[in-house]
């Protein structure tokens, strides 16, 4: 089966933190499973991205929730004009073909899915197909990376320690600000001056978080209010609109961060 699709063509824009790319080309060349760890919308699946286009291998993507089922991931029986044909899931179509599986946001999915990725975790690296009676061993280029919040997840939706021991974890966070801000003028395409003012209001709100929010304002919300900003959005109606808005709707919180955009750009 041809997974060539799967390939990133262009090269995703990633600015690199620290030296987050040669773990990654170190854990990946030593067969081992990644789990990236930080808060939402700070780069974690931009750097994925990245990382495949890098290795020039495909990326098949899952954004987990609660309805996610193990045959979901692994693959079922349809029926079609043809009969009763068999269906493979995304897990399977990345270990059988060798393309690195990202399981995004992965404690949003049901406990009893995790059962099935631990074998393709450890030395085995198979994956057991149950109702096809097939074993599939992992292709040498099949790698599967799994990304979580853990500042947002609660003690019932934490991943279990028996999960979390199976994979090598690399933990991300928000960019400094000068790197913050090259990134907003390269995505937003806006001024410098116009850049740091919109870091220096995301700093302001996430000194909020566990005091009144519960995430502060991501990298990609700043993104979002520069590109409403270059098409010609005032920068303080952008703010309200993509930085303040989404994440609350505690009357005093917004009118907290409200007063803050009018400082900054009043």
């Amino acid at each position: 089966m041809d997974i060539s699709h799967y390939k990133i063509d262009q090269e995703p824009f990633y600015k690199q933190l620290t030296n987050e790319v040669d773990l990654y080309q170190a854990a990946y060349a030593a067969k081992l499973p990644i789990m990236v760890k930080g808060p939402t919308g700070c780069g974690k699946s931009r750097f994925i991205e990245y990382m495949a286009w890098k290795l020039e291998k495909p990326l098949i993507t899952v954004s987990c929730n609660e309805d996610i089922t193990a045959s979901d991931l692994v693959g079922r029986y349809l029926l079609d004009e043809n009969g009763t044909q068999w269906i493979d899931g995304p897990l399977t179509l990345a270990a059988r073909y060798g393309a690195i599986c990202y399981l995004d946001e992965i404690v949003e999915a049901r406990q009893d899915t995790m059962v099935v990725i631990h074998a393709l975790t450890d030395h085995r690296r198979e994956l057991t197909l149950d109702k096809k009676g097939e074993l599939v061993k992992a292709h040498p280029d099949f790698q599967l990376v799994i990304s979580y919040n853990p500042g947002y997840q609660s003690l019932m939706k934490d991943l279990k320690q028996s999960t979390k021991q199976r994979f090598c974890a690399m933990d991300f966070d928000y960019a400094s600000a000068d790197l913050e801000a090259s990134i907003l003028i390269k995505e937003g395409n806006i001024d410098q001056e116009t850049a740091n003012n919109l870091v220096k209001i995301g700093h302001t709100a996430r000194k909020l978080k566990g005091h009144g929010l519960e995430e502060g304002i991501s990298t990609r919300l700043m993104v979002y209010a520069a590109m409403l900003i270059n098409k010609g959005i005032t920068p303080i109606e952008a703010c309200k609109m993509a930085l303040v808005r989404p994440i609350t709707d505690d009357l005093d919180i917004r009118e907290t961060l409200d007063n803050a955009i009018e400082l900054v750009f009043g």
